[in-house]
């Protein structure tokens, strides 16, 4: 895959309707709400978001994103991104931050695709872009190798935030949100630095 057609992006399985406000799954109903499992375990995010169903057309993209190189979805992807933002009527941050990946992750795959994203939004937005006040630390699995019951041990205590966050309104994005384990560890160790509010936003939501 060279390149997405225009039919392409134009099939991409948007969300339309209600979501869980902390994972961002997709509700039956009207009005914003918490799904079961968040009812129970929410993650710390003030609110979470995501554009689309991670599916067909959305997850070949995605896919062609994260692991073929296609790094020129950036910029598209990151319009859904802004749509999505916007839609929620919320540009009240100091600063937009990507999950970040290890530095070896980094060098194998050529990028950081949540970094590029961040970038983009950023550039869209008005909103700076920091990619040093959140690390993680290295020696961790990858998450999509795991099953669901291991992906919260493996990415506790995987990442450490700056104490420059303490204060700040930071927008977290990733391109999907599988099991919200590692928005859930990001937004721990940024608010453990004492940020003010954080919120999560993604391309795609897995279910």
């Amino acid at each position: 895959m060279a390149s997405c057609c225009a039919p392409c992006w134009t099939s991409l399985p948007k969300i339309n309707g209600s979501k869980c406000s902390s994972c961002a799954l997709p509700l039956a109903g009207e009005q914003e709400a918490k799904c079961i499992r968040c009812q129970l375990d929410p993650l710390p995010v003030a609110w979470c978001e995501a554009s689309c169903h991670y599916r067909g057309p959305a997850e070949r993209v995605l896919h062609a994103f994260k692991f073929e190189r296609h790094d020129f979805f950036d910029a598209p992807l990151a319009a859904l991104l802004d749509e999505t933002l916007r839609g929620r009527n919320d540009l009240a941050f100091d600063a937009v931050i990507p999950v970040p990946m290890t530095r070896a992750g980094k060098r194998r795959r050529g990028y950081n695709q949540a970094e590029l994203l961040a970038r983009q939004l950023a550039a869209m937005t008005g909103i700076v872009c920091e990619t040093k006040l959140l690390r993680k630390r290295a020696g961790r699995a990858t998450q999509s190798t795991l099953a669901r019951a291991e992906r919260r041990a493996n990415v506790q205590d995987a990442f450490v935030a700056s104490p420059s966050v303490a204060g700040l309104s930071l927008l977290l994005v990733d391109d999907i949100i599988t099991t919200g384990e590692t928005l859930r560890a990001c937004a721990t160790a940024l608010m453990r630095e004492r940020a003010e509010r954080v919120c999560a936003i993604a391309v795609a939501k897995a279910e």
